[in-house]
């Protein structure tokens, strides 16, 4: 029996040995393995890192090439500091509106709270008159709503939306002081031919202020600083979620920043993407104004930014269509093709970019003379760009978007026409008759 013992104990052994000395081979398999990725590895990072110091080495050198240029390098420096002063200025300003709006929102929070847990019976004429204050948020014909009150009890009469009639009365039974509701309002479908509800109305307030297309300071601000955490939040993940999360904080961010909607910001708002209105005053009559802008081809003559226009159809008429070749970001060119859509002598011209133009835009140009026979001429035009807004951010850090170039061409429009002589830094200089 110990024979038999020390025996087994003798091939247990034996067999534990040989586990141990296979799992040993097993590890060194894997740790070699791991040197032999690890060492696979170390180029590519190698790579990487070198191919990252070489473009960051060639947009310095850009850069570099770019402000401390010659002929222009002083010109740009200087407009990058003025841009920069603006800047501290546009953001002091914006400060200062936010910081208002804050307080005046968190004075507004209190004396809500405040309203609320003090109880009050206030006259039929105070009760009626909140209540009249409170019909522009939930209607869009506010002044067809007729309201009396009698002791806490509010009666409402008159034409309503029926989309519109259930919010009415929600609003107005939490009004302080309002105890019930009777409502004997004429619901209808439609506007139909209800005299009280034609007309586009003042459109009900949403109440929920992210929906909407303009937000206030404090909105934006707690929306840059959501936006902002996700993103930072973001850039420590590596798996679909970091980037869903860093996708959403940009666009959250980008959003307050701009607080423009987001099919604005996409590019997805067709030609009402950036809207641009400017006014001159021109020292020179109507006809000789007039002239000058209606002869497309003549404004590459005296602008700086429209290499070429070419006209093909019936010129100084509806319908004429122009191909436009324009200077875009970094020395590129942006081209499209338009169509006049309204042609009135000495009046009005207006045109729109065709389907599937690169940047769809319109715009209108109306003339009007003074009495000291000059002429007054306003600028209307809105544009998307590609990309939408950010297509636009990038096209004004290089001082190529359409509103930088119509500040330019304006200034150098006007005076060509004041002094009667062809600017020499146009796109195309000479060959311009100024009568």
């Amino acid at each position: 029996m110990e024979r038999n013992s020390e025996a087994t104990h003798v091939e247990g052994t034996h067999f534990d040995g040989t586990v141990d000395a296979a799992v040993d081979a097993t590890q060194g398999d894997a740790t070699q393995g791991d040197a032999t990725r690890a060492d696979e590895a170390q180029p590519r990072a190698r790579a990487t890192s070198g191919s990252v110091a070489l473009l960051g080495a060639a947009g310095l050198g850009a850069a570099v090439m770019y402000f401390l240029d010659p002929d222009r390098g002083a010109w740009r420096r200087s407009r990058v500091r003025d841009r920069a002063v603006h800047a501290g200025h546009v953001a002091g300003d914006a400060w200062d509106t936010t910081r208002r709006d804050f307080g005046n929102r968190a004075r507004g929070l209190a004396a809500d709270v405040r309203s609320r847990v003090r109880t009050d019976t206030p006259t039929d004429e105070v009760l009626a008159a909140r209540v009249r204050a409170e019909l522009g948020r939930a209607v869009s014909h506010p002044g067809a709503i007729e309201v009396s009150a009698e002791q806490g009890r509010v009666m409402l009469s008159g034409p309503v939306l029926a989309r519109e009639a259930d919010a009415l009365v929600r609003r107005v039974l939490r009004v302080r002081g309002v105890v019930d509701v009777d409502s004997r309002l004429d619901v209808h479908e439609t506007p139909g031919d209800v005299p009280a509800l034609q007309g586009g109305g003042m459109g009900a307030v949403d109440e929920l202020e992210l929906p909407q297309e303009n937000w206030t300071p404090t909105t934006r601000l707690a929306a840059g600083l959501a936006g902002g955490a996700l993103a930072l939040a973001a850039a420590r993940r590596t798996d679909r979620l970091g980037s869903v999360l860093g996708l959403a904080g940009l666009t959250l961010l980008t959003r307050s920043v701009t607080n423009m909607e987001l099919r604005k910001l996409a590019g997805l708002s067709g030609r009402e993407g950036i809207d641009i209105r400017k006014t001159i005053n021109v020292n020179a009559p109507v006809e000789e104004v007039f002239a000058f802008f209606a002869d497309w081809e003549n404004w590459p003559k005296f602008m700086s930014h429209v290499r070429s226009v070419t006209s093909s159809g019936a010129a100084g008429a509806l319908g004429e269509r122009t191909h436009w070749v324009v200077d875009g970001p970094a020395g590129t060119t942006v081209e499209w093709d338009a169509e006049t859509t309204r042609f009135m002598p000495n009046e009005t011209i207006a045109w729109q970019s065709l389907e599937g133009a690169a940047v769809q835009h319109a715009g209108t140009l109306q003339f009007v003379p003074t009495a000291d026979g000059t002429t007054r001429v306003h600028i209307q035009m809105s544009y998307n760009p590609p990309a939408g807004a950010v297509g636009h951010a990038v096209a004004k850090l290089f001082g190529r978007d359409p509103r930088s170039q119509m500040n330019d061409d304006l200034a150098r429009l006007k005076t060509t026409i004041e002094t009667r002589r062809a600017p020499s830094d146009a796109a195309q200089p000479g060959g311009l008759q100024i009568h």
